[in-house]
């Protein structure tokens, strides 16, 4: 009995695996990236230093200080999720994961 199509299916479906499991938080990422333009770039700007017409009007926080930063992630969702100060609730806008993605793109923010 030739053993070969088995071992070449077995190693066809790891390296897919492997493929779904890395690409599933650059894809993230890139959701994120997606939601943060959508929703976000007006008022807080693109590197979210809040430089925008809007977010001049509001007096927005720059999302790279230590000040937003420092918060706790659970902080960052929570202010998302149920809005903070003039910035709008997105609780019925965005899913949790879209939130959560939202939250990792601002820490991503700092280090850009």
């Amino acid at each position: 009995m030739n053993h070969r199509p088995v071992q070449i299916s077995r190693t066809a479906l790891l390296i897919c695996a492997l493929v779904l499991l890395f690409a599933g938080p650059v894809r993230a990422q890139d959701d994120a990236a997606s939601v943060y333009k959508a929703k976000c770039v007006v008022c807080h700007a693109a590197d979210g230093s809040g430089d925008t017409s809007a977010g001049k009007a509001m007096k927005v926080v720059d999302l790279r200080s230590p000040e937003v930063q420092k918060m706790t992630d659970a902080q960052l969702t929570e202010a998302t999720t149920n809005g903070k100060g003039k910035m709008p609730a997105y609780k019925d806008k965005l899913s949790a994961d879209q939130i959560k993605g939202l939250v990792a793109y601002v820490r991503a923010l700092a280090k850009k």
